[in-house]
């Protein structure tokens, strides 16, 4: 019984820190629903309070921060958000892969190699589920094309049904580490990595990964 209360004291302390590490585009979703809670307190109607509270922790959970620990091998390609793997094709102009983020999921966008910012296209489009498979070439995007040491790859930002603004903080001609924060999207959304064709796969489809922590691929020279 101590073992167990001991790891839920684990888990709500992870999930303290989560929240107490957030980016600064999410400090208004947090102020407007508490300034609300904090009028319906005023007039005693405590529904309204705890929905209100309700929101705001969410709120605070989704713009998370949380620090991450950046592998350090040489030649990999490490994801560029959390959220499942969806998609893992082998295409003419290289591997792809895509990443479903759900509005669980930590939604900052990580650099997924080290390397310079040759192009950020922004094209605007529909707003469709971020799982179709037409989603890369219709709905709203931002694609950045990072130019690393041995190899280039293209990072889409891709918004879905609830995702309502992409957030880029990067221009060409920036550099960035690997794991490096770039971006996000705000709620619900999907991160395409486009790779040259010498590159190995490292993970399923299905499998959930973590924005900066897990190696996609891996360069084979």
């Amino acid at each position: 019984m101590r073992n167990e209360s001991f790891i839920h004291f684990l888990l709500f302390t992870s999930l303290l820190r989560d929240i107490f590490f957030m980016v600064k585009e999410g400090i208004p979703f947090i102020l407007i629903p508490l300034a609300i809670a904090l009028i319906f307190g005023f007039f005693q109607l405590w529904i309204g309070v705890v929905l209100f509270v309700g929101l705001t922790l969410f709120m605070a959970y989704f713009f998370r921060d949380p620090p991450r620990t950046i592998p350090t091998e040489a030649n990999i390609i490490v994801s560029a958000a959390d959220g499942k793997v969806t998609r893992i094709e082998e295409r003419e102009n290289g591997k792809f892969v895509s990443v479903f983020l759900s509005p669980l999921d930590v939604h900052i966008n990580r650099a997924p190699i080290a390397g310079r910012v040759v192009k950020v296209e922004l094209f605007q489009g529909k707003k469709a589920p971020a799982t179709s498979n037409e989603a890369s070439q219709t709905n709203e995007r931002n694609a950045m094309t990072i130019e690393g040491e041995k190899m280039t790859v293209v990072c889409t930002q891709i918004v879905g049904i609830l995702a309502r603004r992409i957030v880029c903080w990067r221009k060409a001609g920036d550099n960035l580490a690997i794991g490096e924060k770039y971006g996000l999207i705000k709620f619900g959304s999907r991160t395409d990595l486009l790779m040259p064709k010498n590159v190995e796969i490292l993970v399923k489809m299905g499998e959930k990964v973590v924005g900066g922590e897990t190696i996609i691929g891996r360069l084979v020279e």
